[in-house]
């Protein structure tokens, strides 16, 4: 993989290819269906994002080229068009993209179906998870929290048994 290496202005050499998304940020959607991405997320993702339904029922937003990488793992079987649960999917996940544009103070569309397949309100919640964003409903974001809060001694354990951490 060949990295992105760009020079700031203070002269210092930032290696793109090891960067990743994390953090929490609280926006609100105006009466447009506008959002603004977070600004330390706009710098990672650039001008264009790729907006689809998530898991967990929040929005996953990709970079555009994070996105063709995952569209082309899902389409790489080509025995994948012959399962239902892989047509399923794919349909899910590809069939609810949008490519969005992001304006010059970082401020996105976002397209009605994606914004009612989300179920968000005003008070939204975009979640920094390495190579994607998400985008949460508040009130769904802090029950998911508190949720996995509640439960992350027994997560941590299995993912240990399982030599994942």
């Amino acid at each position: 993989m060949k990295k992105d290496l760009s020079i700031i202005p203070a002269g210092i050499c930032v290696n793109r290819a090891s960067s990743m998304l994390i953090g929490q940020f609280t926006h609100t959607i105006d009466d447009k269906n506008r959002l603004s991405l977070p600004a330390k997320f706009r710098q990672e993702m650039g001008k264009k994002v790729v907006i689809t339904p998530g898991l967990d029922s929040c929005l996953f937003i990709f970079t555009v080229k994070q996105w063709e990488k995952i569209s082309e793992r899902l389409s790489v079987n080509e025995s994948s068009m012959l399962q239902a649960d892989n047509r399923g999917f794919n349909r899910y996940l590809l069939g609810g993209a949008v490519e969005v544009e992001v304006d010059a103070v970082g401020r996105m569309l976002l397209p009605e179906h994606l914004r009612e397949r989300g179920h968000l309100k005003s008070k939204v919640v975009f979640v920094g998870v390495r190579d994607r964003a998400e985008l949460w409903d508040e009130e769904a974001w802090d029950s998911y929290q508190k949720n996995v809060e509640g439960k992350a001694d027994s997560l941590a354990e299995k993912l240990g048994q399982a030599g994942m951490i």
